[in-house]
C-alpha cells in the first residue's frame, strides 16, 4: 500500500494529523518519508473529488516540522555528538560518519541557514534538530531558522503541487501528456542527480574519518 492509497482513504482532518506526525517525526530525527507524505497530500487536495484543504495540509506540515525540529534539538542537545555515534552503528544508512561529518561540515560553514535550507535536503531534514542541539546552536536563532525554513518549505511545497495537480487535470483532459511526461523525467533526473553528488561527499568523508580512525590506532 502506498503513501498516496493511505491518505486516500482516511478522513480529511486525519490526513492533516497524520501528515503532521510524519513529518514531525522525520524532524526528529526518524527517517520518515515526509517529502513523499507532504506530496502525495497535496496532490490529493487538487482533486476536486476530495475534501482536502492544501492550506490545512501545508499548515499541519509546517506545525509538524516545527515541533519535530524543536524536540529533536532537545533531544541533541542533552545527548551530545555521543548520541550520533550510537545511531551510526544502528543506522548507518542515515545516521553513518560520513552523513554526519557531512552535516557538520554545513553547520560550520553556514550557521544558522543550514538549519534554513536542511529543510529542503532530505540529509540535513533528518539530522538538523538533533544536530544543532548537539553543537549547542542558540535555541532562539535556531527557532527562527527553524520556523522560517519550515513555512517555505512546507507552504512552498503544498503550493507548487497543487498547481502542478490542477495543471496536470488539464493538461490531461485535453490530451496533452507529453509536457507532463517531460516535466515528471527532468524532476526525476535532477532529484538523481543531487542524491549521486550527496553519496560522493558522504562517501568521501566517510574515507576520510576512517583513515583518521587508523591514525590515531597507529
Amino acid at each position: 500500500m502506498t503513501v498516496d492509497s493511505i491518505l486516500e482513504s482516511i478522513p480529511p482532518l486525519a490526513v492533516y494529523l497524520v501528515i503532521g506526525l510524519i513529518i514531525g517525526l522525520e524532524s526528529l530525527g526518524i527517517p520518515l518519508p515526509g517529502e513523499i507524505a507532504l506530496v502525495s497530500a497535496a496532490l490529493l487536495a487538487s482533486r476536486h473529488n476530495l475534501d482536502i484543504s492544501p492550506v490545512w495540509v501545508g499548515t499541519a506540515a509546517t506545525i509538524g516540522a516545527i515541533i519535530g525540529d524543536s524536540i529533536g534539538y532537545s533531544i541533541g542537545r542533552r545527548y551530545g555528538m555521543g548520541l550520533f555515534e550510537r545511531l551510526g552503528r544502528r543506522f548507518p544508512k542515515h545516521f553513518g560518519p560520513g552523513h554526519v561529518a557531512l552535516a557538520k561540515q554545513l553547520f560550520h560553514r553556514w550557521g544558522v541557514w543550514a538549519v534554513f535550507f536542511g529543510r529542503f535536503i532530505a540529509l540535513l531534514r533528518i539530522l538538523a534538530g538533533p544536530l544543532a542541539g548537539a553543537l549547542r546552536m542558540r535555541y532562539s536563532r535556531f527557532l527562527a531558522a527553524n520556523a522560517t525554513g519550515a513555512l517555505c518549505w512546507a507552504g512552498g511545497t503544498t503550493a507548487v503541487v497543487y498547481y502542478l495537480g490542477l495543471a496536470a487535470e488539464k493538461w490531461l483532459s485535453r490530451f496533452s501528456w507529453i509536457g507532463l511526461v517531460i516535466a515528471v523525467v527532468v524532476g526525476i533526473g535532477l532529484t538523481l542527480l543531487l542524491k549521486e553528488r550527496t553519496k560522493k561527499l558522504i562517501d568521501q568523508l566517510e574515507d576520510e574519518h576512517d583513515w583518521e580512525t587508523l591514525r590515531r590506532h597507529d
